[in-house]
């Protein structure tokens, strides 16, 4: 006689997003994201651990939260949207990183004058 094996770890996707299908904002797999601050005490496991890892690895696109923590893509989505509408997370901003104008122009004048 067998018995049914159930994995502790297996929690339904809607158990862990709180019964949503989808995220409160439009996320892509590339969108990237940073800790702004530390989680809410008595924050869901999930969030906590979405936290931690941002946390400690810096910018994280949402495919390599969902890979890190092995979670569906759709739940991360879900997840990272909520932390970042209560501002727990962000998307870094490029500003300080841009280039020179002058660099460029330089890199287009080139491209225009490669033969087609």
């Amino acid at each position: 006689m067998t018995r049914s094996r159930r994995d502790p770890d297996l929690v339904r996707a809607y158990v862990r997003t709180g019964g949503r299908l989808r995220p409160t904002r439009e996320l892509d797999l590339v969108t990237l994201v940073i800790a702004k601050s530390d989680p809410t005490p008595g924050a869901a496991p999930d969030v906590v651990r979405v936290m931690n890892l941002c946390s400690r690895r810096g910018a994280l696109s949402v495919a390599e939260i969902a890979a890190y923590l092995d979670l569906p893509p759709s739940v991360v989505k879900i997840l990272v949207a909520d932390l970042m509408d209560s501002e727990h997370l962000v998307t870094p901003t490029p500003a300080e990183n841009l280039p020179e104008i002058a660099l460029l122009e330089e890199v287009l004048n080139g491209l225009r004058a490669l033969p087609a």
